[in-house]
This record gives C-alpha cells, sequence and structure tokens, in this order.
C-alpha cells in the first residue's frame, strides 16, 4: 500500500494526557469528515477543524510503503529512549492498517493514533485519542482518552461516560469565540470532576 502523507515533524504533544512528551507527528492526508477545502467547510461534518491536511506538500510528506516511511519517522525520532509516533490527520485511520502499525513496531515506536472515532481502529495500536464530532456515527468506543472539543451542544458529554475510556478531557475550541469557550470548558470541568481540561499547549508555546 501507498500511505499518503501530509507531513512529519519531531515536536512535543501539545494535548491531552501525554502532554509534554516528545514524539514524532505523522499526519496523514485526507479525512472522511471534510475535505480540508474552506469552500466546503460549511457543509461539512466537521466544520471547526483548525489542521491542513491537504495534498502531501508539508515537511517530509510524500507517498510511503510501510518500510521506508516507518525508517522516515525514526530518522525524525533520532536519540533517545520510549520513541513515540503520533499518527494523526485527518483522519488516520483511513490509511493506519496492519502492515504500517507493524513496520512502526519494528522500528521501536510506541504509536498512538488521534481519530475521530467513525472508523474502527485496527489491533496494535498502543494509544487511541477519540474526539468525536457532534452528527456523526462513533464506533470507536474504547480507547485511552475520549478529546470532547468544547462547546458542541448536539453533544451532551454526560450521555457519553458510559463509553470504555481511561480518560475523558474537554478541550476548549480553538474558535472566534476561545475566550468563552474556555471559561465554558472549565466550568463544566469544575462541575464534573470526571473530566480533565485540555489545552492546546503546542499552539501556546508556538510549537508546530
Amino acid at each position: 500500500m501507498s500511505y499518503a502523507v501530509k507531513e512529519i515533524f519531531l515536536t512535543l504533544q501539545g494535548e491531552g494526557m501525554q502532554a509534554g512528551r516528545r514524539a514524532v507527528f505523522l499526519r496523514f492526508s485526507g479525512c472522511n469528515l471534510w475535505s480540508g477545502r474552506e469552500k466546503d467547510r460549511a457543509t461539512a461534518q466537521c466544520t471547526f477543524c483548525d489542521t491542513d491536511f491537504v495534498g502531501v506538500d508539508g515537511a517530509s510528506g510524500g507517498r510511503y510503503d510501510a518500510a521506508s516511511l516507518a525508517a522516515k519517522v525514526l530518522s525524525l525520532w533520532g536519540e533517545g529512549e520510549r520513541p513515540l509516533v503520533v499518527v494523526t490527520g485527518g483522519e488516520p485511520l483511513l490509511q493506519l492498517d496492519p502492515p504500517l502499525i507493524e513496520a512502526l513496531h519494528t522500528a521501536g515506536f510506541e504509536i498512538a493514533v488521534e481519530t475521530n472515532g467513525t472508523l474502527a481502529a485496527p489491533s496494535g495500536i498502543d494509544w487511541i485519542c477519540v474526539s468525536p464530532k457532534a452528527g456523526t456515527h462513533i464506533v470507536q468506543r474504547q480507547g485511552n482518552e475520549l478529546k470532547l472539543v468544547w462547546p458542541q451542544p448536539e453533544i451532551d458529554p454526560t450521555l457519553i461516560e458510559d463509553w470504555d475510556f481511561d480518560n475523558f478531557l474537554i478541550q476548549p475550541m480553538d474558535c472566534q469565540e476561545g475566550e468563552a469557550a474556555l471559561r465554558q470548558s472549565i466550568a463544566f470541568v469544575m462541575a464534573n470532576p470526571r473530566w480533565r481540561l485540555s489545552l492546546q499547549t503546542h499552539k501556546l508555546l508556538g510549537l508546530p
């Protein structure tokens, strides 16, 4: 299989329970909820995405087979223990498959994925983060963390607390009303202690 990759880069994980951890980000092209083109945003199933996942023109972007992609990820990691690759998109589960999982594990990586949950995750992924979008059918209802971008008025967080996740997080939406989203997220966590606040710390630090 040929994998369409938007970009690959070394940074710090900025969100969720692993925030602050060194990681190689492997961003696939394409998504099943939005084309990635602004002309389609208003009619997309996900209208608030803040990521460019169109094409293969980013840093180290291109088309790879499993072995060459794992080798590229390893070359960007460099030295150090506990190598982590965060597979993201767009929607990474459109492309992440058993051959690539095996190649990344062979290269020594712990594999984390950030998915919208509308596709079932293949076996072998070490860390699954699901970020549900209102109006979509979520089939991946178990994993390590559920990260709900907030506000999404069509989603009642208390109705998804029975899903099988180790951690439940609320993350303020990066939008024009960002300050209000932050205040609402804090208020929700204060009233619902099962949930934790997740911030996009990489943006606060000026990291990719």
